[in-house]
This record gives C-alpha cells, sequence and structure tokens, in this order.
C-alpha cells in the first residue's frame, strides 16, 4: 500500500509517496518529469545497489547519472561542482529535471544544483535513508557545508515529490538506521507528544524493522514536518522549533570533523543537551528528562557531547549557527514533551554550566 501525503505550498504543493516497491514504478515518477532529460545524482555506496533500478524504471528518457562519494566529509562545494560537470557535459537545458538518489546529503546537494543550475531547474526526491525519509528529503531545505559551520551555503528549493522506497531501508546499516530514529522522536518533542509515547511502546519493533511500524512512522513524521512546512516555509519562525538539538548537534558534527558523528547521532546528544537545559530553566520534570533519555538511549544513540570536543569549543561553533539574530544565540528548548519553543531568553552562565555537565 502505498501512503500519500500533501505538502501544501499553493503553486509549489507537491506530494510525499511512502511505500514498497517505488522506485521501480514509473507512473510513480511520470507526473513530475517536466521533460525527456533526468540527471540522477547518487553516491558510491548508494548508486551500486539501486542505480541500475532506477535507471531501468525510468528508461523512457534521456537518463545519465553522476556518482558522488560518500559521506558528510563530502558535502563542499568542490565535490558539488561535479554534478554541474555532468550537466554541462551531458548539455542538458533549463527543463531538466535531477534525481536525488541516497540520503539527506545526496538530497541537499542534488537540491541545492537544481536550485542554481541555469537559475534552477527541477528535481525530485529519492530518499534511501530513514533519516532522509522523515526530514531532510521535506521541505526544501539544500546546501553544503562549509568548514566553519554545517549547511551555511544553500537555498530552499522544493522538489517535485518526494518517493520515499521502504525496501530501501533493508540495507541500511543499524547505525545509520538509529541515526534516523534520532529525528523520528525529535517529531514527538517538539508537537506530537501522542507520538512520542507510541515511539516509547514500539521502539523495539522499529530497531527490528518492522515494515509497518516503520511506514508509520515515516507517514508520522511526514505529515508533522509537512503541517510545519506548509505554515512557514522559509523558517520565519515555527519551522525554527524543526532544530530542536540541531544547535548543539551541528556543533558537535563540525568540532569533530563532518563524518565522524552521523547527522543523526549528534541531534540524539543536542536533543538531551536541550532537555538538560530546559529542566535547569525549570521548564522540565525531572522525569520527563529521564523519558527523553531512556527513549534515546533505547534507539542506540548518545545522550551526551564528546569529551574530547570542549565547551569553550561547543560554544564558538554555536556562535556561528544560523538561528544566531543580532548576535544572539536563538536556542530549541522543550516546556514539556510535544511542547517546543525558541527563545534567546537564557543566562549564558548557565548554559556553559549544563554544556559542563553534558560532556
Amino acid at each position: 500500500m502505498t501512503r500519500t501525503l500533501q505538502v501544501d505550498l499553493g503553486a509549489r504543493s507537491y506530494p510525499i509517496y511512502i511505500g514498497s516497491g517505488l522506485l521501480s514504478d514509473v507512473e510513480v515518477y511520470r507526473p513530475h518529469l517536466i521533460s525527456q532529460q533526468v540527471m540522477i545524482v547518487s553516491n558510491d555506496t548508494v548508486a551500486p545497489l539501486y542505480l541500475d533500478v532506477v535507471g531501468a524504471t525510468l528508461a523512457e528518457y534521456e537518463t545519465r547519472s553522476v556518482i558522488l562519494p560518500d559521506g558528510e566529509e563530502y558535502k563542499t562545494l568542490d565535490i558539488w561542482n561535479r554534478i554541474f560537470d555532468a550537466l554541462l557535459g551531458a548539455r542538458f537545458n533549463r527543463r531538466c529535471t535531477l534525481v536525488a538518489l541516497g540520503g539527506g546529503v545526496i538530497g541537499d546537494m542534488a537540491g541545492f544544483a537544481a536550485a542554481c543550475y541555469q537559475r534552477g531547474v527541477a528535481f525530485l526526491q529519492l530518499p534511501t535513508t530513514l533519516l532522509a525519509q522523515v526530514d531532510s528529503s521535506v521541505g526544501g531545505k539544500t546546501g553544503v557545508n562549509h568548514r566553519s559551520g554545517k549547511n551555511m551555503i544553500g537555498a530552499f528549493h522544493q522538489p517535485r515529490c518526494v518517493i520515499a522506497d521502504t525496501d530501501t531501508l533493508r540495507t541500511l546499516d543499524s547505525r545509520q538506521l538509529s541515526a534516523g530514529i534520532a529525528e523520528v522522536i525529535k517529531y514527538g518533542l517538539i508537537n506530537d507528544a501522542d507520538f512520542f509515547s507510541w515511539l516509547e511502546e514500539h521502539m523495539d519493533r522499529l530497531l527490528q524493522r518492522e515494515p509497518a511500524a516503520l511506514a508509520y512512522a515515516i507517514e508520522r513524521s511526514c505529515r508533522d514536518k509537512a503541517q510545519v512546512v506548509a505554515a512557514d516555509e522559509l523558517e520565519a519562525g515555527q519551522r525554527a522549533l524543526l532544530n530542536l538539538g540541531h544547535t548543539f548537534g551541528h556543533a558537535i558534527e563540525t568540532g569533530m570533523g563532518y563524518g565522524e558523528w552521523l547527522h543523526g547521532e549528534a541531534v540524539a546528544a543536542g536533543t538531551c543537551i536541550a532537555a538538560r537545559f530546559s529542566h535547569d530553566l525549570g521548564w522540565l520534570a525531572d522525569q520527563q528528562v529521564a523519558r527523553i533519555h531512556r527513549l534515546f538511549e533505547r534507539a542506540k544513540l548518545p545522550t551526551l557531547a564528546p569529551r574530547s570536543l570542549g565547551t569553550k569549543r561547543i560554544l564558538e561553533l554555536m556562535a556561528v549557527d544560523k538561528k544566531v539574530v543580532a548576535g544572539r544565540l536563538r536556542l530549541v528548548l522543550l516546556k514539556g514533551i510535544g511542547n517546543a519553543v525558541v527563545t534567546d531568553n537564557f543566562d549564558h552562565a548557565r548554559l556553559l554550566r549544563v554544556l559542563d555537565r553534558c560532556r
């Protein structure tokens, strides 16, 4: 059964398809390909698994591909430029479509290339990791990293559709699966307390990759995110809540070196730090903090920042976060499970003490 959701953005609205076997169903792609020219962007881990499947499905189109190295450390302008080399080498015009076949890194890079090539072309998201299926493929955030900060170079550029084939999760390693679950937990914490409770009850089923549990978690996560994106596409307000754990997490990723910690691992630790700071401010009860930490631990995710990364360095990296406005750092914190808020009204000395305890 294919589940279909809609990201409601007026003329730029698009569907999210969730189901088994979708990569090989040409009828899913066809309404969203605007010409014969199709460039598949993938990496050297995913391409051997699924490129032939997608290529055969799109055999009626003029299909080319470009294969990038796999890993967050390759999410750079130099590697990104290879997509333009492939597009220009194939003489693709402004009616071409890019197809992002891979995880969050490929989705971000292909989407950013689509935003820039000939001032903007169409692209499709074919996410093959749980993290990409529940988070990065939805919402139109695209970009690459800079050595000083994650995703600091990019654009908002919405896909024409998202095709989430749950069969691809069978080949996902356990560490990547857990990293994706970190983003799933995030949705429960932000605005869906009932979903958080469901995750507490069904975490073992997710770790065992039960198809029905995974499909439900993906649909619920995408539905929660689609509602936020529809209300605040360009992150002027409410959408910033989706960054729960990310300010701390991005600092961990950057400070440790891209690729050392997976994005979801850093977000898990960052979310637990946010929960502890929320508790320190009197917003979360002991029992709520314990529930949050216990769920991340059950998902086999870290709950502390690495000891090798000093508190001073974490704060330095947080200072270049995209949520810094007029020199003031804004954090996404919790006033309860299912009740996230954005605030810059906190004592930095207090934050420093919490960070010291969370390493």
